[in-house]
């Protein structure tokens, strides 16, 4: 099991077959998923092409998020949630500006997956819209305002997914007081590697 503190970020590679495990051990609070394949980083994980396949915004066991070039690079297998969405993209300091008028210049969700995945040369520029784990989000159906809510999960809710191909994967303990109550807390995520691993000759 590996912590990430809070208002921080993880990285970790995983092979085909290998599962992700996403724990909120405290409850209420959101964890950006972000992934990409390691062997060509400009194929990574998009929302649009997860919406558009499973015809819904909130995605539960059973789905399968899908890369930019519509290949399938997790699927949900086991959730105690109930509400993850792709809705908005990961805070940055300048939403904390926008937003919260905030002015010491906090990095947010997009700063911290940038440092986390700094080993494999992705920037900022580069975080695309994140799997909002845990994320509660709600929308208007005749006004389509939104409203970002306490997320619903409880302490020790988790998501389960598998990777369908091999990935770098990014996950955050999310910065934003909206997401998680304003109780910033950590995100805990572990990984079973079902998958045999290569053996050294």
């Amino acid at each position: 099991m590996t912590r990430i503190p809070p208002c921080s970020a993880r990285a970790v590679e995983l092979a085909a077959g290998d599962e992700l495990v996403i724990i909120d051990p405290e409850g209420q609070q959101v964890s950006d998923l972000v992934a990409f394949n390691p062997d060509d980083l400009a194929e990574y994980l998009s929302s649009g092409r997860s919406i558009d396949y499973a015809s819904r915004m909130f995605l539960t066991t059973g789905d399968t998020l899908y890369s930019n070039r519509s290949r399938p690079m997790f699927t949900l297998l086991e959730d105690t949630c109930g509400r993850h969405d792709f809705t908005l993209t990961p805070c940055s300091k300048e939403m904390f500006e926008k937003i919260y008028g905030e002015t010491e210049g906090r990095p947010g969700c997009e700063g911290n997956l940038a440092m986390a995945l700094a080993p494999w040369g992705i920037d900022r520029d580069r975080v695309p819209v994140a799997f909002n784990v845990f994320m509660h989000v709600a929308v208007d159906g005749s006004t389509g305002e939104i409203a970002v809510l306490p997320p619903l999960s409880r302490p020790g809710a988790y998501l389960r997914l598998r990777a369908e191909m091999p990935l770098v994967a990014a996950m955050t303990a999310c910065s934003a007081g909206q997401s998680n109550n304003f109780r910033y807390k950590p995100i805990d995520y572990r990984v079973d590697r079902l998958a045999p691993r290569p053996s050294k000759s």
